[in-house]
């Protein structure tokens, strides 16, 4: 389960962010999470519960934002919306598009004390 893994990096990254930014407590984690991301919420979920046990995130709410993937679709110029990384362009039905988002997996903001 690399959610484990991917958890233990976070609190580290959040630990790292306490020392330079003299914070004490974490009361809430964002996270950003995209549909081809590789990472399943539930597991995230449960892995930051176990993770953040005698930390500076303990008892910190973990709230995740899923966000959508898009492409740029050479055929129309635009930037559209898809579900799946290999599907056609919503708009004219091309299949020359350049995925533009969608693999993300970032924090978006604490709420500290």
């Amino acid at each position: 389960m690399h959610e484990m893994s991917l958890c233990e990096s976070i609190i580290q990254i959040i630990e790292d962010q306490a020392k330079t930014q003299n914070f004490h407590e974490v009361k809430t984690v964002r996270l950003e999470v995209g549909p081809f991301s590789g990472v399943e919420i539930e597991a995230l979920r449960f892995g930051f519960d176990v993770v953040t046990k005698n930390t500076i995130a303990e008892n910190s709410k973990l709230e995740i934002i899923e966000t959508q993937a898009t492409a740029w679709c050479l055929n129309c110029a635009e930037q559209v919306v898809i579900k799946e990384r290999f599907d056609a362009c919503p708009k004219c039905n091309s299949h020359q598009l350049q995925v533009s988002s969608g693999d993300e997996l970032r924090i978006k903001d604490l709420e500290v004390n």
